[in-house]
């Protein structure tokens, strides 16, 4: 994402029940971070939205949205993508990150650089780097160098 001011915290993947719930896939650490957080949607332009209610279920959480009161409706939001303002966030740990840092990172086989930090992906087994050229590789293991703006694959 080249506006490093928003970062996305989740993405609306489907309509559920027939009274405007919706299942948001999270990518948050915890997903019941979903009932606090100040969330902007694409399909909303500027305006901001509360979920009224978030039951989890694994890294996807069903969410009740203040105004959407039927399944129709929630159908019209299908893959809007859920950003948070990067002022909104807690600020991290020395040893931690949030993986919008990490785009542009330089990415380090054996030794050899691979690619350039492209963005995050998660098909569910686990977060995948997309590189630059296409290429994608597993972030699970990766050790990250946020001095040196290199992330160690294995």
């Amino acid at each position: 994402m080249l506006n490093n001011n928003k970062i996305l915290v989740g993405k609306i993947v489907a309509p559920q029940g027939i009274r405007g719930e919706v299942r948001v896939n999270t990518y948050t650490e915890n997903p019941m971070d979903f009932k606090t957080l100040n969330v902007i949607g694409d399909k909303f332009g500027d305006g901001d939205f509360k979920f009224v209610r978030v039951v989890p279920s694994s890294n996807v959480i069903i969410a009740k949205i203040r105004g959407v009161d039927d399944r129709n409706m929630a159908e019209t939001l299908r893959g809007n993508e859920l950003y948070v303002t990067r002022d909104s966030l807690p600020p991290v740990a020395d040893d931690e990150y949030y993986q919008a840092d990490l785009i542009g990172f330089d990415v380090v086989r054996n030794g050899k650089k691979i690619g350039i930090v492209d963005c995050f992906q998660n098909y569910g087994a686990g977060d995948i780097i997309e590189l630059d050229n296409g290429d994608m590789v597993s972030f699970i293991g990766a050790r990250v160098d946020k001095n040196m703006r290199v992330i160690y694959v294995g």
